[in-house]
């Protein structure tokens, strides 16, 4: 069983791990993301280049690797006869543990000298591969408050920190095994936005606008 849980921690942080970002505006744009703008390789970092494309393409691919990771989590389960043990707690377990290392791998990936993103994308496709109704009320917080304050920090902040008690409320019984790996995925999201809520304090935080449409 140990070695099922490092087979899934070592093929999430994998998937996670990959530059998404760079690879895109390297192949289209023929530029370096982390020269530009706050230097992340997400998706709001991306959408600085003027590609508003290219942002979401980053978005949308940094999102489906976290799905994957818990999606291939739940495979090895059943492959290895995990998901067969108890009453599926086993099973939740690396599904979370799936979901922390896809995160841990955007955020650290070792390809990039374990400097990544902030987690948000990724976080959407791990979040939404284990509580997906919790993701769609989430979401609508998120679009509240960027649609509002035009602060993509301030957004993926709030909604962050906002996911685990929704994920509490809408989960089954047998699903709380997931929460202390939700509840570290949010932390890990949140503390990597740490200089941006340096800037929410002193009201130098930069707003998002979308006006290219390459």
């Amino acid at each position: 069983m140990n070695n099922t849980y490092v087979f899934v921690a070592v093929i999430a942080y994998l998937l996670g791990s990959i530059p998404f970002g760079l690879i895109l505006t390297r192949i289209f744009l023929g530029t370096d993301v982390r020269k530009i703008g706050s230097g992340n390789i997400g998706a709001t970092n991306v959408m600085r280049t003027g590609s508003k494309k290219l942002g979401v393409a980053t978005l949308v691919l940094d999102a489906a690797k976290g799905y994957a990771a818990v999606v291939a989590a739940r495979v090895i389960a059943v492959y290895t006869g995990a998901a067969l043990y108890g009453d599926g707690r086993i099973t939740y377990r690396l599904l979370g543990l799936a979901a922390v290392a896809a995160m841990v791998g955007h955020i650290f990936p070792v390809w990039l000298k374990f400097k990544g993103g902030k987690g948000v994308a990724t976080g959407v496709g791990v979040f939404l591969a284990v509580a997906p109704k919790a993701v769609l009320i989430v979401l609508g917080i998120f679009a509240i408050i960027f649609a509002v304050s035009r602060y993509v920090s301030l957004a993926s902040i709030t909604a962050t920190a906002a996911f685990p008690l929704f994920a509490y409320m809408l989960m089954k019984e047998q699903h709380t095994a997931l929460m202390p790996f939700i509840i570290a995925a949010a932390v890990l999201i949140i503390a990597k936005h740490h200089q941006n809520i340096r800037r929410l304090l002193s009201g130098t935080e930069n707003r998002l606008e979308l006006r290219s449409s390459k």
